[in-house]
């Protein structure tokens, strides 16, 4: 008889973990999106946002609670009382809600950090959890900089928070200090010391500052025996980033012989959903990342190839329909009619509201046929960006260039601002700086370019392209993006995109500026 598997439990952090990432902030119609994309995707729990630090969070983690039927929506709260309450609000109309409260636990976090005692911390995290009770019966405690904590102090921290209340315990590897020959014993240790560790479900958190977040996770799991993994779409994260979700459930999926545990993720939704995490934060994915990059089932040796033509098996040890990637496209053109490119956005997966919404991106895909030949999946998915659905306050509308060689470049840039038209004109030491220039001229926003990136979504010279650009003003970091067949126009409209950001001000401040650091 098989053993009945143990489940494993997908915690996604993207719309708050994630949204640390410099530059990589969301509107409030951004993490909708991704959290239906999540949801779709079938990840277990959704950490929605930190409802405490901003009205815009707060109100991000309201909607998506009202939205959201089949996964746990979560919010995150420091061990305070006024945090916690904050998360309990947030969450309050989602049929499953969590809320994840944390405190850390390592002697230089304590001493230096939070100038507090060990009892004192104590004291403060069951006291976040007995508030959480008012709430929900669904609560998560973390320790954070657990991976640096002296074990017989997680003891009784542990314990204490179970016994409050506490349903999953979470042991973060806030730094990405651990390793993975050492991580999973730890868990292992603190499970067999904590006398009422089997009444909660152990959870592990992992940042790659040594590009070990997932071996740790994996470690985390198979030698400690955690049952819950909090990960990332792209292991978009806090300074190198989370342990990449994609990456966790294709390696236990692949390696089940070895792991046996269910994971109750719709793989062939994992380069959809990476896809659009990519298109709204403006991180493009890299083309050798593992699962969801452009090279990932590329196969450039003649040896590989040969063999990949006699059987696939031997070089690929999951195919990429089962993660998403096409194998056989219908490329589609001006010509294609609405039946054509309905059935393709069922294909694709593309969450959608209406008809309404299908005839009007329709039009958009007619209006891009017109200027571009071959219409790829990367374009269809581009169609239903929210930032082409939504007019934002800031939107571009037409640009002229002049550029010819020994000759400065010129642009005009004709964009609204507010309902009123903005015409700004200037000369450049090229074209995208004369571009932006222009933009400035009227906008004098004061705000400083930190990156200008360009990537292709497709292959070929008529490839749209998709421009990011960060901004930062005032102690506020933004990435703006923007994609069009005309390079010059996707940079306009990335620029345009990163100005509505900055005046934004419902939107959080940085998290990398005066926000108390997260597990």
């Amino acid at each position: 008889m098989n053993k009945v598997r143990d489940k494993l439990i997908i915690f996604d952090t993207t719309l708050r973990d994630g949204e640390q990432s410099p530059g990589a902030g969301m509107s409030a119609s951004d993490k909708l999106r991704i959290a239906k994309k999540l949801e779709f995707l079938g990840v277990d729990v959704i950490e929605a946002g930190f409802a405490a630090a901003s009205p815009g969070d707060f109100e991000a983690v309201c909607a998506i609670a009202k939205s959201i039927r089949n996964s746990t929506v979560c919010s995150l709260a420091r061990a305070k009382v006024e945090d916690v309450r904050k998360a309990g609000e947030a969450i309050a109309a989602a049929p499953r809600r969590r809320i994840h409260t944390f405190i850390a636990t390592s002697t230089l976090h304590m001493e230096k950090k939070l100038q507090m005692t060990p009892e004192q911390v104590i004291a403060r995290a069951v006291e976040a959890i007995r508030v959480a009770k008012e709430y929900t019966d669904d609560i998560e405690f973390s320790c954070e900089d657990a991976s640096r904590s002296a074990p017989e102090f997680l003891y009784r921290i542990i314990e204490a928070a179970i016994r409050e209340g506490a349903t999953t315990i979470n042991i973060p590897d806030t730094v990405g200090y651990a390793l993975p020959s050492q991580f999973g014993h730890f868990i292992k240790d603190l499970r067999e010391h904590v006398y009422n560790a089997d009444q909660a479900v152990w959870s592990v958190h992992c940042h790659n500052d040594l590009g070990l977040a997932l071996a740790n996770s994996l470690s985390g799991v198979i030698h400690g025996g955690a049952r819950q993994v909090e990960c990332s779409i792209n292991g978009l994260g806090e300074r190198a980033g989370n342990c990449a979700l994609e990456e966790l459930v294709m390696a236990v999926k692949t390696r089940n012989d070895y792991f046996n545990l269910g994971v109750d993720i719709n793989t062939q939704q994992l380069v959809p959903a990476s896809k659009l995490v990519s298109s709204i934060t403006g991180f493009p994915i890299q083309p050798n990342k593992a699962i969801v990059g452009a090279n990932a089932f590329a196969h450039a040796s003649g040896i590989h190839q040969d063999g990949v033509l006699k059987s696939k098996e031997t070089y690929e040890i999951m195919t990429p329909e089962s993660v998403g990637w096409k194998s056989n496209r219908m490329v589609l053109g001006k010509l294609s009619g609405r039946s054509a490119f309905r059935q393709r956005v069922r294909e694709l997966a593309i969450p959608t509201k209406s008809e309404t919404e299908i005839d009007e991106a329709f039009a958009r895909f007619k209006d891009l046929a017109d200027r571009k030949s071959e219409i790829f999946d990367e374009d269809i998915q581009s169609l239903f960006d929210t930032r082409n659905v939504v007019q934002q306050a800031i939107h571009f509308v037409s640009l002229k260039q002049s550029s010819e060689t020994g000759q400065r470049p010129q642009a005009e840039v004709v964009y609204m601002d507010h309902g009123e038209e903005r015409v700004g004109r200037a000369d450049g030491n090229g074209p995208v700086d004369a571009t932006f220039r222009a933009i400035e001229s009227c906008a004098k926003s004061g705000a400083e370019l930190l990156l200008f990136s360009i990537n292709a979504l497709t292959s070929g010279a008529e490839s749209q392209g998709e421009v990011t650009v960060r901004l930062t003003l005032g102690g506020r970091v933004v990435n703006g993006n923007g994609s069009d067949p005309d390079i010059l126009a996707a940079s306009a409209k990335a620029y345009l995109d990163a100005l509505n950001k900055l005046t934004n001000q419902a939107e959080r401040t940085n998290p990398q500026f005066g926000q108390e650091p997260t597990p």
